[in-house]
């Protein structure tokens, strides 16, 4: 049999299709059909690669008799969380305000009006160990809604009004508290913050699971460059060391994984998504550029590697992410056995293998192996053992590829790759770029919206903050590393477009979603920086970034007022807002600021590998009563913090 999903483009969706579950997607068709017929409503919120959904979905939504009982008391919703992320913001704010924490499956059960009762994420089919089982749990709520529904409305509309009130920032008048003084401070307390929770032993922050985070990484090597203070740059790579020599690191077909379930970064859970994998990209190219260590630029590009294999489609755009699972079972792709190493490599080379990588015949995980590199004090080069490896890994059964294409994580990687090109000056990850961002421009952008995104170029979705500040943050990466003025300019533009469609000019900050976008119960304002950077953070760093490049004074006007209400939110937790924080070194401490006038013989091309990676660059074709040629050459006009240099034909930083 088949539901309402069956026309759906989501991947996610689409595995729903042929559930006994009469599911509805996100639809006013679903709502008149629960008032019409005096139901609550179940709304299920994943992603195609998520392990726990995959489980749930197989032991309740593929199960018959409890696809009755939902098919009976209510009318089931399912959403794509990366296609509608606006409803998981929402409904996993519900999540987090009834369990103390979130995660998915996100489990809603909610009055018609999308007013939320009750929420969970993973419950099993039937209880156990004091976990109520979903059948008992729809049982208890159809009960409830029938017997004592004034109740549960009325915990419905306190839920909501307990969100908005939540969501309500401090207004602009409360200005006087952001100083340059008060900023160092909020970023000190960070840095003693990082340091508290830093794993010196084993990297990373906190104890398991450990999520990479690389965006806290690029604000400890932000500070290490300000200041050459060396803790937070040793805190940084030996997180990024260890997370390379753990399993998080495919060490086979290269990529991270999303996540370390142990404080080792040995076990991973096994999906890989894109957003790290760019962010990652980042951190680890941002390494090499501020030590010159050859590991971390080996590391990004075997990352990069990864996605122009295996994640990039045919016209240049990145997909979403692969499964942990393959053959219902997680990891079992990855893994490795002892005996099975030793056929495949022959004695020689799979004993120098399995000595180097921690094989060994009980396994490090289930039975089986996560090659990895924690124990390992040898140097060998076994990229062939690896390549071959890898050609025999593939024979087996293929990991389901999410092939959505989503404008905001596109524009990360599209960020990322730029960068890449900029620090390593090769031409091949700057062309990937270029190429993506055609995509995003010639499929997803009609000048005025920008679309979530599309599968098989069918696009779906207005845009929402993220995939508005993320873009911009691309175009302004490719400007970075190529210095072509077209992407200086189309940044602008965007932004302007964001702040017409996203800003609350009257109390501060971006709403997630914007005025062509479908209203919902509230509309957020998303500050913290969480797996990914929030958009909040990411238009700050925008606005800082433009208004230092084009000393625009609306521009630099709004970057301010951004970073005096994100610096209210950041307060009660500053390590939680790193992003923002990167933003704001770099307002407190700009780089240098470099107008360079080409002469007739010098090209932009010639300037991508001579000027330093940080710079705030603005190239001239031709002198201008301002900046004028000196000696017919090429000429550098450098300024930094309150002073100019004379210019100069040669640069010396």
């Amino acid at each position: 049999m088949t539901n309402h999903l069956k026309d759906q483009a989501s991947p996610y969706l689409l595995q729903h299709a042929e559930n006994p579950v009469d599911w509805f997607p996100w639809s006013e068709e679903a709502f008149q059909k629960a008032k019409s017929e005096d139901k609550p409503i179940f709304l299920s919120i994943g992603y195609s690669t998520c392990h726990w959904c995959h489980v749930m979905a197989h032991e309740s939504f593929e199960d018959p008799q409890t696809a009755q009982i939902l098919n009976t008391h209510f009318v089931s919703i399912k959403v794509d969380k990366e296609e509608r992320p606006d409803i998981d913001a929402i409904y996993m704010a519900v999540c987090q305000a009834f369990t103390g924490s979130g995660g998915w499956p996100c489990s809603i059960f909610m009055t018609p009006d999308q007013k939320p009762f009750f929420a969970g994420t993973y419950f099993p089919k039937n209880s156990r160990r004091g976990v109520i089982g979903f059948q008992d749990l729809l049982f208890a709520i159809a009960k409830e809604w029938q017997e004592n529904r004034s109740e549960l409305i009325r915990s419905a509309e306190h839920i909501v009004k307990s969100l908005k009130e939540t969501d309500n920032r401090p207004s602009l008048s409360s200005q006087e508290h952001f100083s340059p003084e008060n900023a160092d401070s909020l970023i000190h307390r960070a840095l003693l913050d990082y340091s508290h929770s830093f794993d010196p032993q084993h990297g990373g922050f906190g104890s398991a699971p450990k999520f990479p985070c690389p965006h806290n990484l690029l604000f400890l090597m932000r500070q290490y460059a300000l200041t050459k203070d060396q803790k937070p740059l040793e805190m940084a790579e030996k997180t990024l060391l260890q997370m390379y020599r753990g399993g998080i690191f495919d060490h086979i077909g290269f990529g991270f994984s999303r996540y370390s379930t142990d404080p080792y970064f040995l076990a991973p859970h096994f999906e890989k998504m894109l957003y790290d994998n760019a962010l990652l990209i980042l951190a680890y190219a941002c390494a090499f550029g501020i030590t010159g260590d050859s590991l971390y630029q080996e590391i990004a590009e075997k990352t990069a590697a990864y996605i122009l294999r295996e994640m990039t489609d045919p016209k240049g755009a990145f997909y979403s992410a692969q499964d942990a699972d393959s053959e219902g079972e997680e990891g079992k792709y990855y893994l490795l056995g002892y005996e099975e190493v030793l056929r495949v490599l022959g004695d020689d080379a799979g004993e120098t293998f399995i000595r180097h990588y921690g094989i060994t015949p009980s396994g490090n995980f289930e039975g089986k192996n996560i090659p990895n590199l924690l124990a390992s004090k040898e140097n060998f080069d076994l990229d062939a053992a690896c390549q071959q490896l890898y050609r025999y890994r593939q024979t087996r059964a293929h990991l389901h590829l999410d092939d959505k294409i989503l404008t905001s994580w596109n524009a990360l990687m599209i960020t990322a790759l730029a960068f890449l090109s900029k620090v390593t000056a090769k031409e091949c990850y700057l062309t990937a770029a270029k190429k993506a961002q055609k995509f995003i421009d010639d499929t997803l952008f009609d000048g005025q919206i920008l679309y979530v995104g599309c599968r098989k170029d069918a696009r779906f979705g207005k845009g929402f903050l993220d995939d508005y500040a993320f873009s911009c943050m691309a175009l302004l990466a490719l400007y970075d590393a190529t210095y072509d003025r077209t992407f200086l300019d189309k940044a602008l533009a965007l932004c302007r477009l964001t702040l017409s469609q996203f800003y609350d000019s009257e109390h501060g900050g971006f709403s997630f979603y914007g005025k062509n976008n479908e209203s919902l119960i509230f509309n957020p304002k998303e500050t913290y920086d969480g797996a990914m950077p929030s958009g909040n953070s990411v238009m700050c760093c925008n606005l800082v970034r433009l208004s230092q490049l084009i000393e625009n004074s609306e521009i630099e006007k709004v970057a301010q007022r951004q970073l005096a209400f994100l610096y209210q939110n950041a307060c009660s937790y500053p390590s939680g807002y790193s992003f923002f924080l990167l933003s704001l070194s770099l307002f407190l401490d700009p780089p240098e600021k470099l107008t360079v006038v080409l002469s007739k013989n010098d090209s932009r091309q010639m300037l991508r590998s001579t000027l330093p990676f940080a710079a705030n660059v603005i190239v001239l074709d031709s002198p201008t009563e301002e900046y004028r040629l000196l000696n017919g050459q090429t000429t550098y006009y450098v300024c930094k913090g309150h002073s100019c240099q004379p210019p100069t034909n040669r640069l010396t930083l």
